[in-house]
């Protein structure tokens, strides 16, 4: 039971993550009409570091429409391999987890049955 706890404390830290970047990318819209910088998403790189137990990274599409997905990958040296969180520009969240655990794919999914 606490190590579950402790993994449903990793994943809010992703999840987090993913929320703040998700908002700079619509702020970085509204200043410029558009997800990208050159090929890339808006949002310079250094809000796509590793962190903790996440890898975040995003990718952007010039459409039309134009689109993105955000995706933070579990870092496997700290527990967290198979983890998987993505949202995108219309704020469409999945999820999926080891084993099929942690897997929902219409939210962020923090615990083993899939529950948001």
């Amino acid at each position: 039971m606490y190590g579950d706890y402790v993994t449903r404390g990793k994943i809010v830290d992703g999840t987090t993550k993913l929320g703040n970047f998700r908002t700079q990318m619509e702020k970085y819209f509204m200043d410029n009409r558009t997800y990208l910088n050159g090929a890339a998403c808006g949002v310079p790189n250094p809000a796509l570091q590793v962190d903790e137990y996440f890898q975040v990274t995003c990718v952007a599409a010039a459409g039309p429409p134009q689109t993105y997905t955000i995706t933070a990958t579990g870092v496997a040296a700290r527990g967290m391999g198979g983890f998987t969180y993505t949202v995108n520009q219309a704020n469409a969240k999945t999820s999926s987890g080891p084993a099929g655990t942690y897997t929902n794919v219409a939210c962020w999914a923090i615990r083993k049955n899939g529950s948001c």
